[in-house]
Formats: C-alpha cells, sequence, structure tokens
C-alpha cells in the first residue's frame, strides 16, 4: 500500500490522500508522509500545514511555498478550514446526531479524554446513519482542532471507531476515520475536495457512496454554533 495518493496539484499547495496507518513526520527509522511526499513529488519545498492521526486515512493539505503556508496555516489556526470526516462504529450512538463540547485532558497509555468542563472545549457536530446491519456511518463536523478530538468524541457517544483499539472500538483492519472533505481560501480564491476512503474492508461500498451523493456535508443542516 502506497502512503499516499495526489489528489490536486496547484502550484501554491498539494492536497494528498494520505494513507492509513502512515505517521505523519519519520518516527525513529520508519519514513512518515513528509519522507514519502519529498520522494515521490520530488520536491524539497514542502511546508506542512495541519496533520492527521496515524489511524486516520483522507486529504491533506501541503504548501508549496512559505507564504502558502503562512496563509493556510492560518486558516487552519482561525478555524476558517471547513472539514467533514466520515467514521464507522458497530455500536449505536447514545445520540444519533447533535453536538459533542468538552474540554479534553490526558488519560492513560496516550489517549485523552471529555470533560464535564468548557474552559477551552473541543467541539464536534455529527450526524449518523444506520448503512448496513451493525454498522452506522457518522458524518463528523469538527469546530476546533484538539489532539484525538474525533475519536475522544466518538466515545463519548458509547460508539468508539470501528479499528480504534485506543478508544475500546472493536478489532478491525484499520481505524475506520476518514478526512473526507474540506474547503479553503488561499489569495482570494475557494478550493473545494472530497475523497472516499480507498483502503478498508469495512466501508460498505456502494451504500456510503449512494449516501454521500445525497447527503453531501456540507449541506446538512448543520446549527450555527
Amino acid at each position: 500500500m502506497s502512503a499516499y495518493q495526489l489528489v490536486h496539484a496547484h502550484p501554491q499547495f498539494y492536497v494528498i490522500h494520505k494513507a492509513p496507518g502512515v505517521s505523519f513526520h519519520r518516527e525513529d527509522d520508519a519514513p512518515g508522509l513528509m519522507d514519502a511526499l519529498r520522494d515521490g513529488l520530488q520536491d524539497d519545498a514542502l511546508w506542512p500545514v495541519h496533520r492527521l492521526d496515524r489511524i486516520t486515512s483522507g486529504l491533506i493539505v501541503v504548501a508549496r511555498s512559505q507564504a502558502a503556508a503562512a496563509e493556510l496555516g492560518a486558516a487552519f489556526a482561525g478555524r476558517e478550514v471547513e472539514k467533514y470526516y466520515l467514521a464507522l462504529s458497530d455500536t449505536k450512538p447514545a445520540r444519533k446526531q447533535g453536538l459533542i463540547k468538552g474540554d479534553m485532558d490526558k488519560g492513560r497509555g496516550g489517549a485523552w479524554k471529555l470533560c464535564k468542563s468548557a474552559a477551552n472545549p473541543a467541539v464536534t457536530q455529527f450526524f449518523s446513519h444506520s448503512l448496513a446491519p451493525g454498522l452506522r456511518l457518522f458524518v463528523l463536523r469538527p469546530r476546533t482542532g484538539k489532539t484525538h478530538q474525533l475519536r475522544v468524541a466518538m466515545k463519548s457517544l458509547g460508539a468508539p471507531i470501528l479499528g480504534d483499539a485506543l478508544y475500546g472500538g472493536s478489532a478491525a483492519d484499520r481505524g475506520y476515520l476518514h478526512a473526507y472533505a474540506l474547503a479553503f481560501t488561499l489569495a482570494g480564491e475557494v478550493h473545494r475536495f472530497s475523497c472516499l476512503p480507498q483502503w478498508g474492508e469495512a466501508w460498505p461500498q456502494p451504500a456510503l457512496a449512494d449516501y454521500l451523493a445525497a447527503n453531501p456535508p456540507a449541506s446538512l443542516p448543520w446549527p450555527v454554533l
């Protein structure tokens, strides 16, 4: 399995489809995604502006200039980028849609936990839909960018992500969290991208593609925060 697929090449950025199980940066002797990109794209002038967890597949934007990196980095930091994720769980959630909000503290073994306080909260909106018996799709919209935010949010619903062992998910061939779509503005131009997951035995194709075609995440009735 390749570490990535190239989705789009722009003079100021690349959009990459990251494979699951790939770390963003080098770990010990194992090359990371940025190493693979520099080798595969034959381009050393790359600036990361956000990242995905090792288990997560999907869209990543990598800047090709310092100016683009500064503008994109500010957009991500300022929560001006629209981001939509897909997740699968084999457990019915406590709620089928809504808002998950709370501070996050470090737990044990590298995990994080959701708190009842809200001084600097992680905020996630979600819709869920049963795509197959015993398999539920979640469309997640993170409104903040905390470490492990979506994985913790899913656990808090009583529906941990399939394959996410750290947060109590059932065993699977991968962690079923995917960065499906994003939209951002660069130099006054709006860019929108989406990509279906390509890796994983449990994605319910073609039911997943049919559902997303009929219910584009950007068109779902997300409440105003």
